[in-house]
């Protein structure tokens, strides 16, 4: 039901200053106004006040009177609201026992606890966001970085949506007036000539390439890149993983196979989410638990969307490090573009030590991969490394303010179908087939399109997208 009164508690499970109890529906204010009274008043019952504005009140438990928090709330009044609903959100203290108690009690008097993401798909079902602001809701809540931040706020502001309309009414002309000739010949409208529909046609193509260009790398912002580092043991994995996060998260000793496990940490990369993945070191061994940690060092490599190879300089290539190489070649690894490999770049470490490493042999492993000299003792390199990665990644590209870029997948499907459609409809046209063929093709990109703003989703579709939402937004 969409008419009911839902509640939740809006901020995260834990103990802080402040926790939100989020309440929202036809019947938003009676109930909480229920529940709710002035200090030293507790027979009384206080009138709304004004929308918008916070008021301190004591809350009580309906069935023993017992005062449960003292709370700031706030009465908000349809539409001016987040659901564009009756909204009260009531700020009591962080704790997690006296959240759920008020919850309680605001679930006694006639609420009902909210769907995870119901709160957003009110604001979606009442007009307040389209489909792909609503999504851009989780997009900025679950942002790792200022870049991936602004490329959600501009989803969530309406600026992908403007984009895709202007395209569905750029399509829906061309369809109004191929239709109009179809449904209406006794009226003598003219049969538009394909010199005619085919520029906006083209022009909707154009502006939807110019959105899927960019679809990948916004997929980077929005998802990250997951980075294997890969080696034998004790070329200096792991210290180059607290290297590149400037923090001591992985155990570095000068033992060879101290890590036994994978270590996976964020850092960030000019916006990216670099999801580092630390490595037990690739090597036949008869330890059981060491075997275990290979193994899950090759599943972390067959997973990864790139991967940093690290070799010891200090020392000449082992038959390891040529098994490892092959091994990474096997799973698909690579530096050749045209081939569509997965990046890797080489790391020859321990840089401050006398080089013994012959570097024309590496070379000869992998042609075509950068190679990047460091040195995790004294830091020397680490920033060539990262401008190589973000290269690689990039190939020269950075987000800015201005940047609309597609981070959805779902999105990114929506714009190459309604692409494929358009280009039907265009070969059509230049085939001088009926305009009916044509006119197919573009509705069925319109509906592609709408897919995106949620004009043309499905019920299965709207509940698949907010079930991944949290409780309370």
């Amino acid at each position: 039901m969409r008419n009911d009164t839902i509640a939740a508690i809006a901020t995260p499970p834990g103990v802080g200053g402040i926790g939100v109890i989020r309440v929202s529906g036809p019947e938003a204010f009676t109930v909480v106004s229920s529940l709710v009274r002035r200090p030293g008043k507790p027979d009384e019952l206080p009138p709304v006040p004004p929308s918008h504005r916070l008021t301190y009140r004591l809350v009580i438990d309906p069935e023993t009177r017992e005062v449960l928090d003292e709370v700031l709330v706030a009465f908000m009044r349809a539409p001016h609201t987040y659901t564009c609903e009756d909204v009260v959100e009531i700020q009591g203290h962080g704790g997690p026992l006296v959240l759920r108690r008020i919850l309680r009690a605001v679930l006694a008097c006639g609420a009902r606890m909210a769907e995870p993401g119901e709160f957003t798909m009110r604001a979606f079902l009442n007009g307040r966001l389209d489909l792909s602001q609503a999504e851009a809701v989780m997009d900025l809540i679950d942002a790792q970085t200022e870049a991936g931040q602004r490329l959600a706020l501009q989803q969530l502001r309406g600026r992908l949506s403007d984009q895709v309309q202007e395209i569905r009414h750029t399509i829906l002309g061309v369809i109004a007036q191929i239709e109009a000739s179809i449904d209406f010949p006794e009226e003598d409208v003219p049969t538009p000539e394909a010199e005619e529909l085919s520029p906006p046609i083209v022009t909707a193509l154009e502006q939807i390439q110019r959105l899927l260009a960019g679809a990948e790398q916004g997929k980077l912002f929005r998802q990250g890149l997951r980075t294997a580092i890969i080696g034998r043991p004790n070329v200096g994995k792991s210290s180059l993983l607290n290297a590149l996060l400037r923090t001591e998260r992985a155990i570095v000793t000068p033992i060879a196979g101290t890590t036994r496990d994978t270590v996976e940490e964020v850092a960030n990369l000019r916006g990216i989410p670099l999801h580092l993945i630390d490595t037990a070191g690739i090597t036949p061994t008869d330890d059981p638990v060491e075997q275990i940690g290979v193994q899950r060092s090759r599943a972390a490599a067959e997973s990864a969307d790139a991967v940093l190879l690290v070799f010891d300089g200090s020392e000449p290539l082992a038959e390891q490090d040529r098994r490892v190489s092959a091994e990474l070649e096997m799973m698909g690894f690579g530096a050749d573009e045209q081939t569509h490999k997965r990046p890797v770049v080489i790391v020859v470490n321990k840089a401050d030590r006398d080089q013994r490493i012959e570097l024309d042999e590496l070379k000869q492993l992998w042609p075509l991969a950068p190679i990047v000299h460091t040195s995790t003792l004294n830091n020397e390199g680490l920033d060539a490394l990262e401008e190589t990665l973000a290269e690689l990644v990039l190939a020269g590209r950075a987000v800015n303010s201005d940047s609309v870029l597609v981070t959805n997948t779902r999105h990114q499907d929506a714009l190459r179908r309604a692409n494929e459609h358009l280009q039907a409809s265009k070969a059509s046209l230049e085939q001088y087939l009926p305009l009916d063929f044509v006119s197919i093709d573009l509705r069925a990109a319109y509906e592609a399109l709408g897919e995106i703003t949620g004009e043309t989703a499905s019920d299965d579709l709207l509940d698949r997208i907010f079930r991944d939402f949290c409780i309370g937004k």
